[in-house]
């Protein structure tokens, strides 16, 4: 095998991650119909904050009070709670990306993984334990649980420190964003694998090792047989 650890982000790389699907759920329970037009508004505000937030000027909770900030007034619900509502909504809507179960059964057992997420921890081990994926993964990393996020290099510091000895040449981490995946990775000193989905390019200075367009290519890139 060309790795012995493969680190995966998990939303959008492993999971679904259809935050208005989790929304509408989730506001429904206060008779509030979340429409397009609302989760537009609410985008404008959320995604801004996660920029922030990777860039280490802001914490988890920040992003939580903000972006719940109109929805606690219209609801009087506290911002963090709504926050955790809707973790809760994601964990039952987010499931395994198309290929995801096939890749990771066909790598179990042959490598070591682990997830690094720049998430919230009321969500992930839920998602594992909905999705029955939890004992694929030998780390589960979350940002807002050790305070750092992708790119920060201290985020895949704390990774290293949990795993066993290791080779930091024969580590893949593999993800959907250039921004925080790809650069965490490159930062951290180990090889990195863009998932790009929908063929977008790439027009940023950040340059992965490899770059795929389903999931199921990380298998020939693990066992060294990519031609």
């Amino acid at each position: 095998m060309k790795y012995q650890w493969v680190l995966f982000d998990a939303d959008e790389t492993l999971f679904s991650f259809n935050s208005y699907l989790g929304l509408k759920k989730m506001l429904a329970h206060y008779q509030i119909d979340f429409s397009e037009q609302s989760y537009q508004e609410f985008q404008a505000i959320n995604k801004p904050l996660w920029i922030a937030y990777q860039n280490n000027e802001i914490t988890a909770q920040d992003i939580q009070r903000h972006r719940f900030a109109k929805l606690s007034e219209q609801t009087g619900v506290d911002p963090l709670r709504l926050n955790q509502e809707l973790m809760a909504e994601m964990a039952l809507v987010s499931q395994p990306l198309d290929g995801v179960i096939d890749t990771l059964n066909a790598l179990f057992g042959k490598v070591k993984m682990g997830i690094i997420t720049n998430g919230f921890t009321a969500l992930q081990q839920k998602r594992l334990d909905n999705t029955q994926t939890s004992h694929f993964f030998d780390i589960v990393v979350i940002s807002e649980k050790i305070g750092f996020a992708k790119p920060d290099r201290q985020i895949f510091d704390y990774a290293f420190a949990l795993m066993d000895e290791f080779d930091r040449s024969k580590v893949l981490m593999v993800g959907d964003t250039l921004s925080s995946d790809i650069l965490g990775g490159n930062n951290a000193g180990i090889d990195t694998c863009w998932l790009n989905t929908f063929n977008l390019e790439n027009d940023t200075d950040i340059k992965p090792t490899y770059a795929i367009n389903t999931i199921s290519q990380i298998i020939e890139i693990v066992e060294g047989t990519q031609e």
